[in-house]
Order: structure tokens, then C-alpha cells, then sequence
């Protein structure tokens, strides 16, 4: 059914593919694999797959096994790589093994226990990506058990792969990484010659050619968000792709020294209208950035004022008598003005990831363009 509520997430499948283009550009001959884990970072996963592979990405990721099972039910069959192994709900790995074979997935692979689970519930021997820890020390196998994972019966190694810890923000400990995965790659490449090999993200992919290898996994710039505060999206050319948008749903004339929402954070200044918008912390808007953003109403500029509460949030029109039903951009382009994802993210003390897979599923997606 058509939704009631104005409120929706708009994906520009044009500045989709124009973000890909940049990736692209930056890493000459090296593939693209896109990141979609986190329904594509709450852009939509299956309609964002499509598009970033049409266009021209050869691989796509996923964190979780069930993401893989719901991009093939989609009908999508390009190599989807699973970025970590899988927990599973037990302490065997097995049962987790057999849903990512069945769903043709590509294994990252760090431990011979998890080997021994893919070899036990295959046929033969097993494709996948080694994963191996040069200096994150969250996932991955040690430098000193790759040669055990080579010669792992089970497996048939097509590639291997490291995660850079701080490649957004520092030369020094990127570079020490590079020095500690280039020793590896000598030791894969040296059994498997036409091994995948990748290292960069999506900071590694704009700051640091020399992680580019065969393979970036791009995943954060692909939506045309910053990877951190010190390397911003659109120093490279790069489009936000979301616009979050809603209506005016309440209109209310209010006097000087009128508190606001819970716990009366905010006092109207002066005498003015105070517009209500049917969106809410429910929705994703951070409460903790309560009267710290600002929104596009009319063309204007206008602050967010008062708690944000689950379902509403308030904002401060002044002199300028806002309508029912009047558009209301709380992140994009309205007219001149825009409104990004890292103002939000600075002013709820967080990172730019965080922000689009905050946005709920109460929030329908139109994909545009």
C-alpha cells in the first residue's frame, strides 16, 4: 500500500553510478568490489547491487551470511565475497558453512577450524579468500599461519585479503601494514599466482594507490560519504547519494520564552511559528543530536530545535509561516541548499557510517534515476 506518511529515503542511482566512476577512475586496473553489507549501508542492498554491478563492479561483499542468501533470492549472481567466517548460533560452524555454499558465496577464511567446517560439508575442495591480520587485531589469521592455510586440504586458496586499521587518518601505520601484507602476498602469490589479492577500503582507495592490488573493496565512498572527517566525499568529487525528506505535518505560533519537547531543551527566542515534522528517533534521527542540526524548509536553512522524539521533531521557522505539507529536507538538496551526512554525524559525535544504517526500515526507499 502507498504509504500515509511523507517521509522517505530518496537513493540517486545517478550519483550512485557517478561515485562509482570516481572509484574507478582512482584504481586503474584493480577491480571494484562493493560493499552492500548493512543493506547496501541502508540504501537498499538488492536495487544497489544491480546498479553498482551494471555499471561496472565486478565483485560485491557482505558481512553476514543471511545478506548473501537475500542478494541471491534477488537474483543476483555476480561473486559475492562474506568478510568475516560465520559464528553460527552454536559452537559448530558447520550448519553456517553449508548456508554459504549453498548460497555460492565466496568464504574469507582465517582458522583451520573454520576450513575444516567448509571441508566437511563440500564435495571437494573449497574456494576462498584468506583473511589475514596485519595490524587490526579484530579478525583474521595471524602472518605465521598462512602457510598453514594454504596447504589446508579443503581449500582451494583464489585469493587473500587484509583490512587497513587507520588508512583515513594516518601514513605511518598504513604503510607499516602494506610492508607486513607485501611479505604475504610473496608467500600466496608464490602457490597460487593468480591469486585475488586486496588490501584497501574505501580510504585506501582514495589516499593510498599502493593498496590497490587486483582488488579495492569500496564501500562508504560508493554512497558519497566521507570515510572519516579528515577525508571528505566531496574533496574527491564524490555525490551524496541519499535525501531524506518528509512534510510538515503540525504548524504552531509560539511566544518568546516558549519552551519546547521534552525536558524544555529549547526556548523560543522570539516570537515565531514552530513547524512539527512526522519523523522521529524511531525513523533514525539522532536524538542525541537534539538542537544541533539543521533542516531545509522553503529553500531556508532552519534549525532543529527541542528533543527529537520517536515519532516527531520540531523545527524554528520565525517570521516565515511554514504550510501543511510543506517539503522538508533533513538530508540532501532542497533548491540551493543542502544538507549532508557529516554535519549529522559531527553533531551526534559519531562517524558518517553510522548514519545511513541508523535510518530504519520505517523509512520507505525510492530508488530515483
Amino acid at each position: 500500500m502507498e504509504p500515509v506518511r511523507p517521509t522517505m529515503l530518496e537513493v540517486d542511482l545517478s550519483a550512485l553510478r557517478h561515485n562509482l566512476d570516481v572509484v574507478r577512475a582512482a584504481t586503474g586496473d584493480a577491480q571494484v568490489c562493493a560493499v552492500v553489507k548493512a543493506d547496501a549501508y541502508g540504501h537498499g542492498a538488492a536495487v544497489v547491487a544491480r546498479t553498482l554491478l551494471d555499471a561496472g563492479a565486478a565483485w560485491l561483499a557482505v558481512a553476514l551470511v543471511e545478506e548473501g542468501e537475500a542478494l541471491r533470492a534477488a537474483g543476483i549472481e555476480a561473486p559475492i565475497l562474506l568478510l568475516s567466517e560465520p559464528v553460527g548460533r552454536g559452537r559448530d560452524p558447520r550448519p553456517a558453512a553449508r548456508r554459504l555454499l549453498d548460497a555460492e558465496l565466496v568464504p574469507s577464511v582465517a582458522t583451520t577450524s573454520f576450513a575444516d567446517a567448509l571441508a566437511a560439508e563440500a564435495d571437494e575442495r573449497v574456494g576462498a579468500h584468506l583473511l589475514v591480520d596485519t595490524g587490526m587485531a579484530r579478525v583474521g589469521a595471524r602472518t605465521e599461519a598462512v602457510g598453514e592455510l594454504l596447504d589446508h586440504p579443503g581449500l582451494h586458496v583464489t585469493g587473500a585479503w587484509t583490512h587497513l586499521a587507520r588508512a583515513d587518518e594516518d601514513v605511518d601505520t598504513t604503510d607499516r601494514q602494506l610492508a607486513r601484507w607485501d611479505a604475504v602476498v610473496t608467500q600466496v602469490r608464490a602457490r597460487v599466482p593468480n591469486a585475488v589479492i586486496h588490501a584497501a577500503n574505501s580510504a585506501g582507495t582514495l589516499r593510498h594507490p599502493r593498496s590497490h592490488f587486483d582488488l579495492v573493496r569500496a564501500g562508504i565512498v560508493l554512497y558519497g560519504l566521507s570515510p572519516a572527517p579528515g577525508v571528505p566525499a566531496t574533496s574527491f568529487g564524490l555525490r551524496q547519494v541519499l535525501r531524506l525528506r518528509t512534510g510538515v505535518s503540525f504548524v504552531k505560533h509560539v511566544a518568546a520564552g516558549t519552551p519546547v519537547s521534552y525536558g524544555h531543551t529549547w526556548t523560543a527566542p522570539v516570537d515565531g511559528w514552530l513547524a512539527t515534522l512526522p519523523i522521529g528517533y524511531a525513523d533514525g534521527v539522532p536524538r542525541i543530536a537534539s538542537n544541533g542540526i539543521e533542516v531545509l524548509l522553503a529553500g531556508r536553512r532552519l534549525p532543529q530545535v527541542g528533543r527529537v522524539t520517536m515519532d516527531q521533531t520540531m523545527v524554528f521557522c520565525g517570521e516565515h509561516r511554514p504550510s501543511l505539507g510543506d517539503e522538508v529536507v533533513l538530508l540532501g538538496g532542497q533548491g540551493d541548499g543542502f544538507v549532508s551526512v557529516d554535519e549529522w554525524a559531527a553533531a551526534a559525535d559519531t562517524i558518517s557510517y553510522e548514519i545511513p544504517c541508523q535510518l530504519t526500515a520505517r523509512v520507505p526507499r525510492v530508488h530515483l534515476g
